[in-house]
């Protein structure tokens, strides 16, 4: 069987064969910014194409290698960047028109962990406008496309990540999370990511000019979206680097303690006032019999009530929103996303003084239960959506179209809330597309999630293969 083409390799191939001098970063990262350009003028996953950059700085870390090995574990390695997020002068738009002169003075600490590592920045991918959409388009740079049909939405905010590594454009893309952004786009491409717990990973953006909301600071995680498990497992070591800029991340081992074994996982299909499709339930079961087959012990349990905690978490967000976004929002945005945060002030009312304070403070009597289940099941398997993916404009049809793709996300908004760590894979296709599950754990033990969404994806293989395989036939 011939060799995979080089822009398919997992980065930890990639960075393992770098760093043996089997193949050359420049040579690594020339294939990819080529696969890059031969099919994102389609996709549109990448908004700011630095490959030239990309290939001058591989050549820089071939003679660095010759000299004194490798810079870190992500030596070669071509990755990009959302363009929310803060890397030295370029435009940290936001999927915003009048924020694209906002140059960033410096990179991001996020940024900065995966260059220091040794990875290639080849491009910079889109997001909806502030980052607040299911799905990923804008009047700045348009849509960016679903790399398996042009009907399926790429998820949002970080559909351009999803879209970019799932086509081939670098095996680690850089996305964030403050209701679902990692996850929703990788529930929609069939990619794997973590979302990491509050605290795990830094954020802070040096072209910042005031603070975030205290509810965004506690919602809002930086991550990254991978097409194979061990990929995000080998990124996350990387990322979680300390940086004194962000007041809320603790500096703790990525790998925690062992758990005795067998590991008790909670289960369950609990979807609440939403019907489930029966694809979910496939995934699911499917899933669970991966974790059983792996040797873990797998409990259907009932779960505090995420309906609650999703609806009080999204109404305490837009309650904030409110009062710290709504400003620039009616000023700088569109008039479609306007429109929308209209129907998401009717779906979802917003929190507002005195309540706004007391369902914060309640915060953490949810965060508690959760705690509380967690001790008996250090990891939970969970639906995410009720439905498989939907079209790529849905989120934009009236109140029920956001109610199909936002209102019943109620399993991604609560992980957010909680700040709790929450991963995705899709265990099944149905109709051609990928159709996901969720795992939870305990915070800081994205370790333990990694290893339940490696036992299925063993078991199921990797979604990407399937899309490569398709692009080939």
């Amino acid at each position: 069987m011939a060799e995979k083409p080089i822009w398919q390799w997992s980065a930890s191939e990639l960075a393992d064969r770098v760093a043996n001098h089997d193949v050359t970063a420049e040579v690594a990262v020339t294939a990819t910014v080529a696969r890059m350009r031969e099919v994102n003028g389609h996709l549109n996953a990448v908004v700011d194409d630095l490959g030239d950059e990309a290939i001058e700085r591989a050549s820089g870390l071939d003679a660095v290698l010759k000299e004194s090995g490798p810079v870190g574990p992500l030596h070669g390695v071509p990755v990009t960047i959302k363009i929310n997020v803060d890397q030295k002068g370029k435009s940290t738009s936001n999927g915003v028109k009048a924020f694209n002169d906002i140059v960033a003075p410096a990179d991001a600490p996020f940024v900065k962990n995966l260059t220091d590592a040794g990875a290639v920045v080849i491009g910079r991918t889109n997001t909806p406008e502030f980052s607040f959409r299911a799905t990923t388009t804008n009047e700045l740079h348009g849509r960016t496309f679903n790399p398996w049909n042009d009907w399926a939405s790429s998820g949002g905010s970080s559909g351009g990540a999803s879209t970019a590594v799932m086509s081939g454009m670098g095996p680690i893309a850089h996305g964030n999370d403050i209701g679902g952004s990692l996850r929703f786009p990788s529930a929609a491409t069939g990619a794997v990511t973590v979302k990491p717990g509050l605290g795990r990973t830094p954020a802070w953006n040096p072209s910042q000019s005031a603070e975030r909301g205290l509810l965004a600071q506690l919602m809002s995680v930086q991550g990254v979206i991978c097409r194979e498990v061990r990929d995000v497992r080998l990124a996350m070591k990387s990322v979680i680097a300390y940086d004194p800029n962000d007041p809320w991340q603790a500096p703790v081992l990525f790998e925690g303690p062992a758990l005795e074994k067998p590991i008790r996982v909670g289960f369950t299909k609990n979807t609440y006032q939403f019907d489930v499709h029966p694809a979910i339930v496939q995934a699911l079961e499917t899933a669970r019999d991966c974790l059983v087959d792996a040797g873990y012990e797998v409990v259907e349990v009932e779960t505090p009530d995420i309906s609650e905690i999703g609806e009080t978490g999204y109404r305490a967000l837009m309650g904030e929103v409110s009062v710290l976004m709504l400003d620039d929002i009616r000023r700088h945005g569109s008039s479609e996303i306007n429109r929308m945060f209209d129907e998401y002030f009717e779906l979802f009312p917003p929190f507002e003084k005195e309540e706004l304070l007391r369902q914060m403070a309640r915060r953490s009597f949810f965060i508690r239960q959760w705690n509380l289940l967690l001790e008996h099941y250090p990891i939970v398997l969970t639906p995410f959506l009720p439905s498989p993916t939907y079209s790529w404009n849905r989120d934009a049809e009236g109140k029920d179209g956001i109610m199909e793709v936002l209102g019943c996300g109620i399993w991604s908004f609560a992980m957010n809330y909680m700040g709790l760590p929450a991963g995705i894979v899709s265990p099944r296709i149905h109709d051609g597309l990928p159709v996901a599950v969720q795992i939870v754990g305990r915070r800081f033990r994205e370790d333990l999630i990694l290893d339940a969404l490696e036992a299925v994806e063993t078991r199921v293989g990797v979604m990407a293969q399937k899309l490569f395989e398709r692009e080939t036939l």
